[in-house]
């Protein structure tokens, strides 16, 4: 099941490890390594939200997600973005950004920097919609139940995860605009282009995140209906078929994918420069650890994991908010990749910690002669 499920990553990954050799030697080793991991740690959770949505889709579109969705992701979010957003922040053709990203390493790497504030508030509005979006539903299982309840209550208010996104938005804008002015105002000019970035990141996520909503609560609605209209067909051998709306439920809910693992790719490319500035190593080194997150997906998918261990997707979510905080916090200030990445694993790990207490406790209650197991809806801490 590993190797099946892994091999493909597993392949990339010597191969992108010999190819570093020949392009740069052991040294190119080294770095291709290190940014593997780097990717890894930084996307551990993008894999556990990945995975609760794409159980929800049939294996022809987990293929899709593992063969069109890994070009896309590797050769779009980690080749072709460094490139595209240096040409659009200064101004010049792609061909151009791609000369300097081979000859002029330096200036590329400046370049990229000058755009990470319009950058990171894109991203960092995706992704904290994701999580305001999650922590203001009412769930049946609660892990922080102390934390998850009253948020469910003030969730009922409507687009109130909308407007905290703005507020915070604003905020971010505003300081960054204050402390440009004072410094002399080098990047004054780029306070509304934050806030301009910002608000296409919420935008992006309310028409992508809308419509695989729309699509999947049609979905679920056709197989209702198919599971009655089936009852009644039976005796004349008549199925109905919910292809059409699966195929619509589907894509979209895989274009929601993709642009979930742009946002949460933002942080490892960006982050990969402290490493270097070099294009052809960093592309090898996070296409690598994409392969990884990809196979890691499909893997919580068909071991059941998000079953079994059923607070892993909170603590992802956790992870994800903690994300969004830190990509506007480094609109102003610079954070340590090492930091970002380790909050994301120790929230993922402590939530699968309480899944594990979880399971014993209920295995205990379930095996203690003469008692009646309780209902899991809520297992909150």
């Amino acid at each position: 099941m590993v190797l099946k499920t892994f091999g493909w990553s597993f392949a990339v990954t010597a191969l992108g490890l010999v190819a570093a050799v020949l392009y740069g030697g052991w040294t190119a080793f080294g770095i291709v390594a290190i940014l593997s991991i780097l990717e890894i740690s930084l996307s551990f959770d993008n894999a556990v939200v990945n995975a609760g949505i794409l159980k929800k889709m049939n294996a022809f579109w987990q293929k899709i997600f593992l063969t069109i969705g890994i070009l896309i992701a590797v050769f779009g979010m980690r080749l072709v973005f460094p490139v595209l957003i240096v040409a659009v922040g200064a101004g010049i053709g792609p061909i151009e950004a791609v000369d300097l990203a081979l000859n002029d390493k330096d200036l590329y790497q400046q370049l990229v920097t000058d755009a990470h504030p319009s950058i990171a508030a894109f991203g960092g509005m995706f992704l904290l919609m994701i999580f305001l979006d999650f922590i203001f539903e009412d769930r049946d299982i609660k892990w922080l139940g102390w934390l998850e309840r009253p948020l469910a209550k003030l969730g009922k208010v409507d687009m109130l995860s909308v407007c905290i996104a703005l507020i915070v938005l604003l905020a971010s804008s505003l300081t960054f605009a204050k402390s440009a002015h004072q410094h002399g105002g080098g990047h004054a000019d780029k306070a509304e282009t934050v806030l301009l970035s910002g608000v296409a990141g919420l935008i992006t996520y309310l028409i992508v995140g809308g419509l695989s909503g729309y699509f999947e609560n049609k979905l679920e609605e056709e197989e209702e209906r198919e599971h009655e209209q089936e009852e009644k067909a039976r005796k004349s051998g008549k199925k109905v078929s919910a292809v059409a709306i699966g195929g619509k439920a589907a894509f979209f809910m895989f274009l929601y994918l993709e642009v979930l693992d742009a946002s949460f790719s933002f942080d490892g490319v960006i982050g990969a420069f402290a490493i270097t500035n070099d294009i052809v190593l960093m592309a090898l080194g996070l296409g690598v650890g994409a392969m990884y997150v990809r196979s890691l997906t499909v893997y919580l998918v068909r071991q059941g994991t998000l079953d079994d261990y059923v607070y892993l997707e909170h603590g992802a979510h956790y992870a994800i908010g903690a994300l969004s905080i830190i990509l506007l916090i480094t609109i102003q200030y610079e954070i340590p990749e090492l930091i970002t990445g380790s909050i994301g694993v120790l929230l993922i790990g402590w939530s699968f910690w309480s899944s594990v207490q979880r399971n014993r406790a209920i295995a205990a209650r379930e095996g203690a002669p003469g008692e009646k197991a309780e209902p899991h809806s809520d297992a909150g801490v």
